[in-house]
């Protein structure tokens, strides 16, 4: 009877290992103001990983596409739910990740006799004004957390850590235009690419031209240079896809979701990185 209480603590841990590993080749999500609202980055193989959730809110996700999407759907539900039976302005969210999102997910990971869920989910919504814009981010033990001006995910808090670290290096990204920003995402979506390929490479997995020193923390300055960022965009959309959506302040209508199109996106993208599918 004694020993429950320690096997459920080592039960835990060894689900938090397991998860750990299911996330070190998932691509990295990364979100942040720009002058006209907010936009969100990543890279997929097909399969979508930004949603629009409500009129000012959406949805990032990395980690299992069936679990994203069970939880998804929830998501919707309780946000149109929420705005029929109160108002849209009730629809938040905070509201959304404390009342939806986190009691599920955290009951999945603690019930050892059950599947968790494999997912790391990112919130932007909107405000009304550029300071009351917020992002939040839950991990796989329903752990959430709120911020300002930037959130991403990665495999592992550092990798989070060392993305936000290349944004706040860049003066005034949240006031740059539209190519300014989708060109400091991409590079701060890179950052975190390459210290999860860094994290693999320390742990046993060859991987040219990182070393696991990518991976500590330290300052900007420790951080690759932009050319070096934009190469590995290069070659990442050579088997992947590019994903942008933006959350637009003054766009039409009560619904602030547009999703970029591939031509709309290749415009705005630095020379050399093509939105073209991957053969």
């Amino acid at each position: 009877m004694y020993e429950e209480p320690y096997r459920w603590i080592e039960a835990v841990g060894n689900r938090r290992h397991y998860l750990d590993e299911q996330f070190t080749k998932g691509a990295p999500v990364v979100a942040s103001a720009y002058a006209d609202g907010i936009l969100m980055l990543t890279a997929s193989r097909g399969t979508p990983k930004l949603y629009e959730i409500y009129d000012r809110i959406a949805l990032g996700g990395m980690g299992h596409p069936a679990d994203l999407e069970k939880l998804r759907f929830s998501l919707l539900e309780m946000a149109h739910i929420e705005g029929f039976n109160r108002s849209p302005s009730d629809v938040t969210g905070a509201r959304l990740m404390k009342y939806g999102l986190a009691p599920a997910i955290k009951q999945a990971f603690e019930e050892i006799y059950k599947a968790p869920f494999i997912v790391k989910i990112l919130l932007a919504e909107l405000g009304t004004r550029p300071e009351r814009d917020l992002f939040l981010t839950i991990n796989y033990d329903g752990t959430f957390e709120e911020s300002r001006r930037w959130a991403s995910l990665g495999a592992t808090a550092t990798v989070q850590a060392q993305m936000g670290r290349y944004l706040d290096s860049q003066p005034g990204f949240e006031q740059a235009p539209l190519k300014q920003a989708v060109e400091t995402a991409l590079c701060a979506w890179a950052v975190g690419s390459l210290a999860q390929a860094a994290s693999s490479a320390a742990e046993g997995e060859e991987t040219p031209g990182l070393a696991p020193a990518d991976t500590t923390a330290g300052d900007a300055s420790t951080l690759p240079g932009k050319d070096s960022l934009l190469a590995h965009v290069r070659q990442t959309v050579t088997e992947k896809s590019l994903e942008c959506i933006l959350l637009e302040r003054n766009g039409p209508g009560s619904s602030k979701y547009r999703a970029l199109g591939s031509d709309e996106l290749g415009g705005l993208l630095p020379s050399g990185i093509s939105t073209a599918s991957p053969a």
